[in-house]
Formats: structure tokens, sequence, C-alpha cells
């Protein structure tokens, strides 16, 4: 069928492009937002352009002194979640700021409301 493909390539292909198909899908239904969504698209296309060049995924192994050539997928793996989990913690810690500041504001305005109120019940 394909010359020079091996069953497991194919499966990965096929894997890769769901996982990258299923993140554009989570895009355009905006449950993930774009700018999150990066990393996912970065790593889903790494690991299709892995799975179409095996002699790539050999040579970087190399490179690295990985001697398992599919151990280098895992580590590539738990890079990319350590990425996404940095980018994930960076995006809470905004957020709990963001919180922070909402919520003062909001005491000071209910404050202020009072202190009107008074004013007014006391004309």
């Amino acid at each position: 069928m394909l010359t020079g493909i091996e069953r497991i390539q194919i499966i990965s292909i096929i894997g890769s492009f769901v996982f990258l198909l299923g993140v554009l899908e989570l895009i355009r239904i905006k449950l993930i937002k774009e700018a999150y969504a990066l990393l996912w698209l970065l790593f889903g296309a790494i690991f299709i352009l892995l799975s179409f060049w095996k002699q790539g995924l050999d040579f970087l192994a190399g490179i690295v002194g990985i001697y398992y050539p599919p151990a280098l997928l895992f580590l590539m793996l738990i890079i990319a979640i350590i990425l996404i989990l940095i980018q994930f913690s960076v995006v809470i810690s905004k957020n709990n700021d963001s919180i922070k500041n909402l919520t003062q504001e909001l005491a000071l305005l209910q404050d202020q409301i009072a202190d009107l109120r008074k004013k007014k019940n006391s004309e």
C-alpha cells in the first residue's frame, strides 16, 4: 500500500491529525482561546512532522543522546506539558491579581454607596 511507511507511522500520523483537528475545533467553537492554544498547535505540528519524517526523529534522538528514538517523543510530550502548565500558571496568577483588585474596588464602591445612603437618610 504505502511503501516505506510503517504501521506505527500511519497510526501516529492519524493520531496527530486527529489531535490537531480536535484543538482547531475547540478554537473554532471558542472553548480554547487562540493565545492559549498556540503551544498545543505547535506541539501538534511537531508531532505530525516527526510522524512523517522518521529519520528526523532518529537524527534528533542521536543529537540529544537518546538511544531509543520513541523515548524522544515522550520527552517532548513532557516538555510540552510543562510549558503548557507554566502558561496556565501565569494566566491563573494574572486572574488572581485581577480578582483581588476587583474585590477591593467593589468593597470601596460598597463603602461609598453606604456613605451616600447615610447622607441621604440624614437629610
